[in-house]
């Protein structure tokens, strides 16, 4: 396929999110996304469909132009593809396979290391040439334990809970008085879950586990497990398991639901937001869910320009299996990752034998080292570090960084100096008020933005015109900038 001139002149890639899924083409890992090119001169790019989990072609080669006309050969070879690609056992198949396996003798249960399956008596034989271990009753109640985590940093990376972050987040909850808790990517949790809180008539907490992984699936029943693309909220079992996840999330009798998700974090944050959105919209009653979403801090305008209602704790994710984001580091050593959360912060108790303390001003939990600035009222740090109040930007900033005369602006001391920072202005429109994130018309239509594509490359020739001592030589006048405006505004 030709994807010549994908990267020219190119700023990146916006995702169009649609909510026609029907007529969304499908790769092995569920519907695709639609990308558009977000290019230099102001033009809609040409969109295409590419894979939701995967950034890397080599893990998921799917490509398609929007407008491109697909054969129906080429259809049926994609469909066969995408079967050929799925578990090889059902969700029924694998909760059935599980009943056969705990029945087995102790000194007949095996697990194949190469195959990562729990292994039926007449299967030993086929996997015999294989490494295969005993497997005890306690592994079977921590897969995440007995699984070889996912490395692939580019698709369906797994980094796994500490048990300090595990036993957090579950005292929390309880505190909290929750009674259902859908983990999503979080299968530590989930299994921390059954197992402080077993199954049973008096069963004060029920968890739900949804995850792309679908080796979990041999390890849970239907009704605690689906294989699930968080990226596209896309259901491999379809509608059973979409029954089973309403049928979750409904509550009765008081019962209380919240979420946890621990997406990947090279994961794009709008897809997760509308899956995320798309949840909670099982929910018959009329209330925001409650959520705890944890994702690296740089990310949090992103997170909150999805969701305006979530808080970023100063509380530190650790992770077993990551050589970086271990918590007792310090300085940018330290983990990144944090909760977004629409619970309270208040309420969400941060351990003071770890060094977080309470700010009664800003009426939450902070790390010992965020020191409330009494100029911007606020604790500001967000990566753990002290931060210092800045009086010519009137903010506070990172300790690293030093106001800059040329740049009118703090940042790095050996930052490169440009004082034409920011001028060429908006991408979208040529506006030299706001970045194209901020600009009012990313929404116009896309057949009268085509039509006006001269309109940004207008507007750099008129500032061009205006840096010019010489304006006669310029065959561009300047009163073609308006003109243009006025187009778009059609």
């Amino acid at each position: 396929m030709d994807t010549a001139g994908l990267e020219d002149s190119c700023l990146g890639y916006e995702v169009i999110l649609t909510d026609d899924d029907a007529s969304t083409p499908c790769c092995p890992h569920g519907p695709t996304l639609l990308f558009e090119k977000v290019a230099k001169r102001g033009e809609g790019g040409r969109r295409f469909y590419a894979c939701s989990a995967c950034r890397d072609r080599k893990d998921c080669n799917f490509f398609q132009w929007e407008d491109e006309k697909v054969s129906e050969a080429r259809k049926l070879a994609r469909e066969l593809e995408n079967k050929r690609r799925q578990p090889p056992f059902s969700q029924q198949q694998y909760s059935a396979r599980f009943q056969q396996f705990i029945a087995l003798p102790p000194d007949e249960k095996k697990f194949c290391q190469d195959c990562q399956l729990l292994l039926l008596a007449e299967e030993t034989g086929a996997h015999a040439a294989h490494v295969c271990i005993p497997v005890a009753a306690a592994q079977l109640r921590r897969p995440s334990r007995l699984l070889c985590p996912l490395d692939n940093k580019k698709s369906n990376a797994q980094y796994l809970f500490t048990e300090r972050t595990t036993r957090f987040l579950l005292g929390t909850l309880v505190a909290l008085r929750f009674n259902k808790v859908l983990c999503v990517g979080t299968p530590r949790l989930h299994e921390l879950i059954k197992l402080e809180y077993p199954s049973g008539e008096a069963r004060p907490m029920k968890s739900l586990l949804l995850d792309i992984d679908f080796r979990y699936a041999q390890f849970y029943g239907q009704d605690e497990f689906c294989h699930y693309n968080m990226f596209n909220h896309h259901f491999f079992d379809s509608e059973a398991s979409i029954a089973v996840l309403q049928a979750f999330l409904r509550e009765s009798n008081g019962q209380k639901v919240v979420m946890v998700a621990d997406p990947p974090f090279g994961g794009l944050v709008k897809p997760l937001a509308n899956s995320f959105s798309r949840i909670a919209q099982n929910i018959l009653i009329n209330v925001n869910m409650p959520m705890i979403w944890i994702f690296p801090y740089f990310f949090e305008a992103r997170i909150l320009d999805c969701f305006p209602c979530l808080t970023m704790l100063d509380y530190q994710v650790d992770y077993d299996n990551h050589s970086l984001y271990k918590h007792g580091k310090t300085g940018r050593k330290q983990s990144p990752v944090r909760l977004f959360t629409n619970i309270t912060a208040a309420e969400i108790v941060l351990p003071e034998e770890e060094g977080y303390r309470f700010c009664a001003i800003c009426e939450r939990f902070v790390w010992s080292l965020n020191k409330h600035c009494t100029k911007c009222n606020v604790c500001p740090s967000k990566d753990g570090r002290q931060w210092k109040h800045c009086s010519v930007c009137e903010r506070c900033v990172k300790p690293s960084w030093q106001h800059c005369q040329s740049c009118g602006r703090c940042a790095l001391p050996d930052h490169p100096c440009d004082q034409h920072q920011g001028e060429e202005g908006c991408y979208n429109c040529a506006s030299p008020g706001h970045k194209r994130k901020a600009c009012p018309r990313k929404h116009i239509s896309r057949q009268v933005q085509m039509k006006c594509s001269h309109f940004a490359s207008c507007y750099r020739k008129k500032k061009k015109i205006g840096r010019t001592k010489d304006m006669g030589k310029k065959n561009v006048s300047l009163f073609h900038f308006p003109l243009c405006l006025v187009a778009l505004t059609v």
